[in-house]
This record gives structure tokens, sequence and C-alpha cells, in this order.
């Protein structure tokens, strides 16, 4: 369906929708399971906004597999347990040539067993088929279609139950809410691997960095830790992938003779399968495979750790049945990890952009993995203290694929009394000289500097100057990074000294007489701003917008926050011993107090009057959602407003909502509030009630 050819979203047919629907199914397909894009980004997104203005319009016309569906409402408890039809087995492991010829005999001496007399000695074990496919490294999980339509998503668990997280899966792309089939099976299990490609992990992961949360270590984790969220949309924010790799259960279709070919149909049906998986003949097949693939390994987008081999033909996979708890008929082959010997000549303390100090052993140069390796992390105090570490110490060192090298053991039989010497952490941070801390329970060491430090400069104030925070439009990342190894920047308190260097600002790329105007304006108009949005925007760890919001709340006077003890902080909302422990450290650094001065001298200033009592916080215990386009004032100012009344301010519509405030092109929220029954008012209508309660 083309831009031009597209009526009004009031004037379309029941059968244009559908056809809509079947268009951007298309698009979809094509991007997230062929990579093959078939029209731009904002394509997509003009007929994916279509469709949503005409369900709400008629909500009567919503079809299951519509893409406004794929993200639906979180659970109201846990995951329930769901036994597998058909087992999810574990696989037996060959660890070299030698056990995976092992394998390859015992499957033609299973298979000659089964023939009678005259059969067997016409049977040419030689010719025996298997499939090979590469082994993701992510989460097994069983989707079940019933009538090509997707009705449940389970996990592996034990192998015999997992729990049901079909909300989550409707939200992977590479999942078809409906099979591309006229003519699919009443029902059929489709096994596969839920997964991370490296890129999507490293954005992840910098995103995570980058609002102070929690990495995750590997992709394998995050696609789990993703799956297994109570909050569908959390799950929908991660880049995860899905791939089939089997057919577990059917009824009502002959399925193929082989597996290659039901993996292929299974591809045909709308599925993401392996361009990398290949059919070989007999052992010697199997062999070169795996050498093929060990080769491509490094340069894969995403991880792999090891080959899964398959008898290809399904009639001999009955044949050859299971035992115990896994198939006879398939066989797993991991790859070694790569490890070599060297010595600890020294160890440097760097400092991540989170102030996170990752001590980084300095080896003899080694051969290991395909590359000389010089360095190696020894990832934190805890893991130097449980390898026992010291400084002239030989050490095993692993190097994986493009994983960073490790050092995963000490030799100590090895080990020089006269020559080691114990590793010593930092009692200050190695680049700007602030204390460190460690939190109780927790297994990094970090540096207190954070606005003043040189290591987090960067992204202190990409932190400081964004929506959330200080919001000065037209400071963005690639500026920041210009401005910092220009040295005009040092400190936040150097953003408002940027009109002194007007013509340096002109000199840089892309920066015009108009875009300077526009930066200096903004900055200067920043300086009016809310007393929870300067806290915020300090980047004290672990404090976010609600926590900013409730220390501003409580303390009111910038002084008295900065002077409270854990104690007086965790008396609170929302404050733990935790979070009070980072606060009360922040505001004891001199540097970071030198700082907060420096911003208050540039002019910054906010409306101390703060709504305490319960009778002046009308809203408090009132859930308000905002949605669509409002024209007087930004969704986040509204928000502001609503949460300085005392409402929550929740980002999705369900039963516990009091009301929804839908501005112009309102979509699927306002279709679920009128559902449900949740009162809904306009933008007018929030006016009056802001106006009302002395909000505006």
């Amino acid at each position: 369906m083309s831009k031009a050819s597209t009526p009004p979203s009031n004037q379309i047919s029941q059968e244009q929708m559908l056809d809509l629907i079947n268009t951007l199914n298309d698009y979809s397909y094509a991007y997230h399971v062929k990579d093959n894009p078939l029209v731009p980004d904002a394509e997509y997104d003009r007929c994916y906004r279509q469709l949503q203005a005409i369900e709400a319009e008629h909500p009567e016309w919503v079809q299951s597999n519509s893409p406004t569906q794929r993200v639906g409402e979180k659970p109201d408890s846990g995951f329930a347990n769901i036994a597998h039809t058909v087992p999810m087995l574990s696989l037996d492991n060959a660890f070299d040539d030698e056990s995976l010829s092992d394998f390859d005999q015992r499957i033609r001496k299973l298979i000659r067993e089964s023939l009678e007399d005259d059969e067997q000695l016409a049977f040419d074990g030689s010719s025996i088929t298997y499939c090979c496919e590469p082994k993701l490294d992510g989460l097994a999980i069983s989707l079940r279609y019933e009538n090509g339509q997707l009705v449940r998503g389970v996990t592996r668990g034990d192998g015999l139950s997992g729990e049901d997280i079909t909300s989550n899966i409707k939200t992977i792309y590479s999942v078809p809410l409906r099979l591309r089939t006229e003519t699919p099976p009443p029902v059929i299990e489709v096994r596969g691997e839920i997964y991370m490609t490296k890129e999507g992990f490293e954005k992840l992961n910098q995103q995570a960095a980058e609002r102070g949360e929690k990495t995750f270590v590997n992709p394998r984790n995050a696609a789990a830790g993703s799956l297994r969220q109570l909050d569908p949309k959390i799950t929908a924010s991660r880049p995860l992938v899905m791939c089939a790799y089997s057919i577990g259960y059917v009824e009502g279709w002959d399925q193929p003779a082989s597996h290659y070919e039901g993996l292929l149909q299974l591809g045909e049906w709308g599925f993401r399968i392996n361009n990398l998986m290949q059919t070989v003949k007999g052992a010697q097949g199997c062999i070169e495979y795996y050498q093929m693939l060990n080769d491509k390994r490094p340069t894969l987008p995403y991880d792999i750790d090891g080959i899964v081999y398959k008898v290809d033909d399904i009639s001999l996979q009955e044949t050859l049945g299971f035992i115990a708890r896994a198939p006879r008929w398939a066989i797993a082959r991991k790859f070694p990890a790569q490890e070599e010997v060297t010595r600890i000549l020294g160890v440097d303390f760097q400092v991540g952009r989170t102030g996170a100090i990752t001590p980084v052993a300095r080896l003899e140069p080694v051969f290991v993995g395909g590359v000389t390796v010089s360095n190696a992390t020894l990832h934190n105090k805890d893991e130097i203290s449980r390898l026992g570490v010291q400084v002239n110490d030989y050490v095993v060192i692993r190097r994986a694929g493009d994983v960073i090298p490790q050092v995963v053991q000490v030799l100590f039989e090895r080990r020089d009394e006269s020559q080691s010497k114990a590793v010593v952490f930092p009692d200050s941070c190695p680049v700007c000289g602030s204390d460190v801390e460690q939190v109780e329970g927790e297994a990094v060491v970090r540096c207190t500097g954070g606005l003043v430090c040189g290591a987090q400069l960067k992204e202190s104030l990409k932190h400081f100057v964004s929506r959330k925070a200080m919001d000065i439009d037209g400071l963005g990342d690639k500026l920041i990074e210009q401005l910092v190894e220009q040295n005009l920047l040092k400190t936040p308190v150097d953003i408002f000294t940027l009109h002194e260097k007007k013509d340096t600002l002109l000199s840089m790329e892309r920066m015009g007489q108009k875009s300077v105007e526009n930066l200096l304006a903004a900055i200067e108009k920043s300086k009016k701003t809310q007393f929870n949005r300067f806290i915020y925007a300090l980047g004290i760890r672990e404090v976010g917008e609600a926590t900013a919001r409730a220390l501003t709340t409580h303390f009111v006077e910038l002084e008295a926050l900065m002077s409270a003890d854990q104690e007086a902080l965790i008396k609170v909302d929302d404050v733990g011993p935790i979070v009070a422990q980072h606060v009360q450290l922040f505001f004891e650094q001199e540097q970071n107090v030198t700082t907060i001065k420096g911003l208050l001298a540039t002019g910054i200033e906010w409306d101390t009057q703060v709504i305490e009592s319960s009778e002046e916080r009308p809203l408090e215990g009132k859930t308000y959602v905002v949605t669509g386009s409002l024209s007087q004032f930004s969704r986040d100012q509204v928000k502001d407003k609503l949460q300085s009344l005392g409402a929550k301010v929740s980002g999705s519509v369900s039963s516990k909502t009091d009301c929804l405030v839908a501005g112009e092109k309102a979509g699927s929220k306002l279709t679920k509030a009128q559902s449900l029954n949740v009162p809904v008012i306009d933008e007018a209508g929030v006016i009056a009630l802001l106006q009302e309660h002395g909000a505006l």
C-alpha cells in the first residue's frame, strides 16, 4: 500500500485495514527475518501510525496479528509453569574429532542393527546425512501455533516444563504472530533460540551505563534477563532475535522427510533460520564443517559456543530414539576455550565512564586466540582475592573469539615468593584523586569524582544536559566530545561560560552562526530549572528521576540535602541504605561541592516552594498516564506538574490507572483506556485540573 494510495483513516474500509496489516507484516518480515528492508523506516512508521489511528477509531477491527498488538500488559503475578508437549532434551557432547567419529560409528551401528539381514548388507554407513547448525549462545524456547496463530511461548526450563512468557515473546519481531501460509498445520510447536547480537548487546550495555544502571556480563545473560521481565515493555526495548532450529511437535500435517527441509519450510512460514546451516555426509563432512565454522566464528555478528549435528532423515531419528534425556541422533561439539600461560609484569588501574575502577594485568606478550596479547582484565577487587593473583605470578590467560582476554588461573607451583608482590587497590581515583568506594555486597570499586573525573567527564556531561536533567537543546553527544577533546569543557560549570568562546564555537564542525546562537540561548534558558532536575543532572549513583524528586520534596533546600547524613536520608521515601550512602559520599567530596557552587554562581536557580502536606498533594495515590501530542505543554511538563500534586505517572494503561490524559493522536493507549473504562481527559481537561489545584 503506497503513501499516495492510502486514504485518510476515517475513510478506510476494514478490508483496506487488513491489507495495511499485511503490508506492515511484510515490511517487518523483510527487515527482522530476511535482513532486507523493503522501505525506509519513515515509511514503516507512517503506515504504523495510520494503523494505530484506524484501530483507535474501530477497536472492534483490531486483529491478533496486528503489529500494534505485540506489546501487551504485564502479568499480575509471576510466569506460569507449562509442561512441554514433547520434552526439550539436552544433548551429549563431542570434544574432538575422535569423539565425533565415535558418534558417527554408533549411529551407523544402531541403524545397521535396526535393518533386516538383507538390508544390512546393502547399507552404506558413509552415506548418512547430517544437518550441521551453529549452536547459538542464547535461551531455548518452544512456540506453539494453532491454526497458524501463536498461542504460547515457553522457556526450556528443566526440559519437561518451562515458564509461559508468551507476552514477552510477542514483542520479538522475528517471531511471527501468524504463520505466513494459507494452510498452516492445526498444531505445530517450533523450537528455537532467543539471542542477542554482539552489536545489540553493546548498545544495550552502553545505554545502561549512561543511565548509571548495572550492565550485563554477556549477550546470553542479557537475552535471558530480558525474556524474564515481568513488564513486556522492557522486553520490547531489548534487541532480541529468535532463530528456529527444529520442529518439536506437529498435528495434522505431513512433516518433511528431512530435518533440513523442515527448517527451510519454517523459513518460508516467517521464521529466521541460520544461513550457515548445511547438510554433510558422514563424520568427515562434520569435521570439515567444524573447521569452516571455527574459522568464521570471530567474525560472526552473534556468539556461538559450538555446533549441533543432527541425523537429517526424520525416519532415522525415530528409529534411533532417545537415551535418558538426550536424543541418540544428535550431538553438540563445543569450541574449546583458547588458553595460554604467561607472566604478570604489573597491574594498572583503569577508570571507566561510570567510575568503575578495573584492574588490568600487564603481561609478558603471548600469542593466544590468533593474536598477541599483552593485557588482560582482572575484573575487580574480589576477583583478585578469589584468584590469589600477585605481580610476577605465572597465570593462565583465556581468549575466546573476540572476548577481552582474562586471567583465569594462577599457577601457584611456579610462584617465586621472593619476587611476587601483592596487588594493592588504590585508595583514591588514579585519574582525579577523588575517594573511591565499594558498596557492601558489590564487587566493583568506583571513583566518587563523578562531575570532575576526567575518565567520566564526557558521559557525565551528556547526562547533565539530557532532556530530563538540565535539558540543553543543541548540546549533543558529538559536540560535547569535541568540546572536551579541545579542553573547552572540564566541568559542567564550563557549559555556562561557552558564550565567552563564541568564536571558537563558530570554527567547529557544523556550527554556523544560527546554531551557535540557538545553543547559547538554550544554555541561558536552562538556568531556570527545577530542584529535582538539578539533583538528577548531578549524576549521583543510584539517584534516578523518582529518587531525585523524593529527595528534593523531602529536604526542600539544597543546603539541607547536602548536609544530610545517612540516618536522615533513609527517612526519605524511595531511599534505602545503599542510595543514602551514595548521596552522602557524593556531597562529602570537595570537588563536587566546588562544582555545585560554581553552577549556582552562573545563575542557575529554581523555585524552592514545594507542596508538602497531604492536603496540598490532592492527587496522592492516583495513577495518571499521559499520551498523544499536546499543544501548550510538553508531555514531560505535564508529568512534572501532576507529580508535584502527588500523582504517580505511569507509561502504560492498566486497570489500576485512574486517568488518561489524551492529546492528539493518542493511539493504542486511548483504545486500551476506553476498553477498561478508565476516565479520559484531553489537554483542556488537564490544564483545568492543574489550575484547580494551583499547579499552573
